[in-house]
């Protein structure tokens, strides 16, 4: 703990120099009031440039990624570098370098997942791109795209996109309807979907719709509008957030094969105002665990399970891109129980459980990557 915390001047003073052309942080320091009592909360790394997601290495290392293509790697109690050769990505509006994974075999094969915006002739999509971090730790190397969504999309809108290794080691990847709504129920697309893949991207042989005509083998469910949260509760299941519309932001328990009704389905309506759809509920289709209305425009998920903070085992965090603060959730049916705000939580991207821990989040708006534990621990 003591390590992580004289890491935040060192870091500062490194991403303040020039080539990073920082964002300085609002606050570094800072003392929110929870359910779970005081928490602290402290900047790690500051004068970051629209930060997407992080991950933590078994050495205590932190991979993280920028919108812009950046990939860096922070080491505590020394500072913090860019990568040399990150995945090359197409920068277009909400899309570029996005998640990250660090996966379990990490130690042994020291491979990294990135999802990222692809050009694809005129248009561009959700790719998956895996490549080594080198020995000496100053570089990505043995790229290879192992996945890419069908070609066809356009503008840099709704690209999702999380990914999450499965305990069976297959890969689920979240993409966005791409700014096209009904594409979302078609099939023979990738849009709007969660895809399931194998670590060198292929579709694993007992996905939902692989033998079936005119489906996308790699749909592991579909009818999703923008997911930009995903993880797995305890048991392995999966969930992610999506943002909906104006409303209807949604929390899904994701189920094989399940269509989960965008856009013939949906709790909000059009940012004109009209409504969408068929309305709240059709046969056939899901029904998310909770929603937000008005849209908190959620974005990272993780479950709390450690012992550290009491009381909140087994919760659900997610982030708040709109109105600022992390979302707790708990309870059956599922509800927000709590809103964790201050001046750290501007923008918050992405939100995961330390290995110390703590809560640790990325904040858009301050550009800096945050430690939030109990105060004293």
């Amino acid at each position: 703990m003591t390590t992580l915390r004289r890491l935040t001047l060192s870091l500062s003073l490194l991403l303040s120099s020039t080539a990073f052309a920082p964002l300085m942080a609002q606050v570094t320091s800072e003392t929110i009031q929870t359910s779970t009592g005081a928490m602290q909360v402290s900047a790690m790394v500051t004068g970051l440039d629209e930060p997407w997601s992080f991950g933590f290495l078994p050495d205590g290392k932190i991979v993280l990624t920028e919108r812009d293509g950046r990939v860096l790697l922070v080491t505590p109690g020394t500072g913090v570098k860019s990568l040399r050769t990150p995945p090359q990505v197409d920068v277009d509006g909400q899309g570029g370098l996005l998640d990250v994974l660090v996966p379990r075999d990490f130690a042994q094969s020291r491979t990294l997942f990135f999802t990222h915006a692809k050009r694809q002739g005129r248009g561009n999509g959700t790719a998956v791109t895996k490549a080594k971090l080198n020995s000496d730790d100053t570089a990505l190397v043995n790229h290879e795209t192992i996945f890419e969504i069908t070609p066809g999309s356009s503008g840099g809108r709704h690209f999702g996109s999380r990914i999450v290794e499965a305990r069976d080691g297959t890969l689920f990847v979240t993409v966005g309807d791409r700014g096209s709504d009904d594409t979302a129920q078609d099939r023979s697309l990738h849009n709007g979907s969660v895809l399931r893949i194998t670590k060198t991207g292929s579709a694993p042989s007992d996905n939902p719709f692989v033998n079936t005509d005119g489906v996308q083998p790699e749909i592991w469910s579909y009818g999703h509008r923008n997911p930009q949260g995903a993880a797995l509760d305890k048991s392995g299941q999966l969930w992610i957030t999506e943002h909906g519309a104006r409303g209807g932001d949604e929390v899904n328990r994701i189920q094989k094969g399940g269509n989960f009704g965008w856009p013939v389905i949906s709790y909000g309506t059009h940012y004109s105002g009209r409504s969408i759809g068929e309305g709240t509920s059709k046969p056939g289709m899901e029904q998310p665990e909770t929603y937000w209305d008005p849209s908190i425009a959620p974005s990272g998920l993780t479950f709390y399970d450690g012992a550290e903070l009491r009381g909140w085992s087994g919760d659900m965090f997610a982030g708040s891109l709109k109105f600022d603060y992390i979302s707790r959730l708990d309870g059956s049916p599922l509800r927000e129980v709590e809103q964790i705000q201050g001046d750290s939580t501007q923008r918050v991207r992405d939100v995961r459980q330390g290995p110390d821990g703590a809560i640790w989040f990325l904040s858009v708006g301050n550009g800096a990557l945050y430690r939030m534990a109990a105060v004293g621990s």
